[in-house]
């Protein structure tokens, strides 16, 4: 694809700056307490305001219609100016493009709305204790109740479960046919007492991840998306739109991250080692191999319309890049950089999941090995 921008793109690039130096909010505090939530929930509310929450939905849904490239730009120019996330982030990635897929009409003037304004959060009910990556093992039931559903099950590593209000969540509806074709996918309240939140306590001390425990939680029939059985499909499209929505703005993010470990590596009087600036290059070259990649990707997509499994390649590039930058910078940075309260010594321990989340490395790279490259299946 042609990498140069043309005027439409520069344009939107141009706005998108100028609205970032008049409205960034600061950095976000840390420490995934509810402070930072609300910090977050807030910097959506600005960006909604002025019509960048949903830069990638369709106009007459709330969102910019943008277009593919420009949803790259606005994931560079986000990274550029280091802004933080916003709150609902599962929800304007995953939660409404699903929707606005697979939706009726009903559910969508029901849900997009409180997802752009972050009124309403999303989580995401797939992983469970024993099917994390294989979606399709899954075991929590779906049963048939008078004008809907009941569920009963477990889901682990739920992003966000704790402030959610729904779950974008997929249980077996069916268990006498193939176990691909016998899911649902429902939306779920979270609001109810058959639903208990247990937060996970991670390495970094936050707890954004959380378990559910769920016991009869009623789900009705307005709120099955896609229509029964075909659970499989729907959960198809929302982790396409998870990884097809890391690349560029994840290659940039990485590179400004490797500018502060150069700039680490000259405080500590190392940045001529011989062995560190490898280990810089190497990091130079995976981060620029990302971007490109995602670029590649985007090409693909805008031929066919639909994120393709080349997402993963991101995913999995993203990871490893990380965790190896994360790395070097605390061997640079040394006790210090271990220290309590210290940037690096952060980064370095959240990144130990990075290979796990949004699809483990082991698992992501069959999905390349067969649906990329076409090798054949492993089972």
């Amino acid at each position: 694809m042609d990498l140069t921008l043309d005027q439409q793109e520069e344009g939107f690039r141009d706005e998108l700056r100028a609205w970032l130096e008049r409205n960034h909010p600061g950095p976000a505090p840390r420490g995934g307490d509810q402070a930072q939530f609300e910090f977050e929930r807030e910097w959506q509310r600005r960006l909604h305001a002025d019509g960048w929450a949903g830069v990638a939905w369709p106009t007459e849904y709330g969102g910019r219609g943008a277009t593919l490239v420009e949803q790259a730009i606005f994931g560079e120019e986000l990274a550029r100016a280091k802004a933080p996330r916003p709150a609902n982030v599962l929800g304007l990635v995953m939660g409404g493009p699903v929707v606005i897929a697979h939706g009726s009409n009903e559910q969508k003037e029901r849900f997009l709305e409180p997802i752009l304004s972050a009124e309403e959060i999303w989580c995401q009910g797939f992983s469970e204790p024993e099917s994390g990556s294989d979606l399709a093992s899954l075991k929590t039931r779906a049963v048939r109740d008078d004008g809907g559903w009941r569920i009963s099950g477990q889901k682990v590593w739920t992003t966000f479960a704790h402030e959610a209000k729904w779950c974008m969540l997929v249980a077996r509806s069916d268990a006498e046919v193939p176990k691909h074709k016998g899911l649902t996918y429902f939306l779920l309240d979270m609001e109810q007492d058959e639903i208990d939140v247990r937060p996970l306590r991670q390495i970094t001390g936050e707890a954004e991840f959380n378990e559910l425990f769920i016991e009869g939680a009623h789900v009705p029939d307005e709120n099955v998306v896609g229509g029964i059985g075909n659970g499989w499909m729907v959960a198809i499209t929302t982790l396409m739109n998870e990884r097809a929505g890391l690349g560029a703005s994840a290659a940039l993010g990485l590179s400004n991250t490797l500018d502060e470990l150069i700039e680490l590596a000259r405080e500590r009087g190392v940045a001529g080692d011989p062995i560190v600036r490898d280990r810089v290059a190497r990091l130079k070259i995976a981060t620029e191999g990302l971007r490109l990649g995602a670029m590649r990707a985007l090409t693909a997509t805008m031929k066919v319309g639909t994120p393709g499994p080349e997402g993963s390649i991101s995913k999995l590039q993203w990871s490893s890049t990380n965790q190896a930058l994360t790395e070097l910078a605390v061997e640079v940075g040394g006790t210090e950089a271990l220290g309590s309260g210290s940037l690096w010594a952060y980064r370095f321990l959240r990144s130990r999941a990075n290979s796990i989340e949004g699809g483990t490395s082991d698992v992501l790279k069959n999905i390349v090995a067969e649906r990329v490259l076409g090798l054949p299946k492993l089972r």
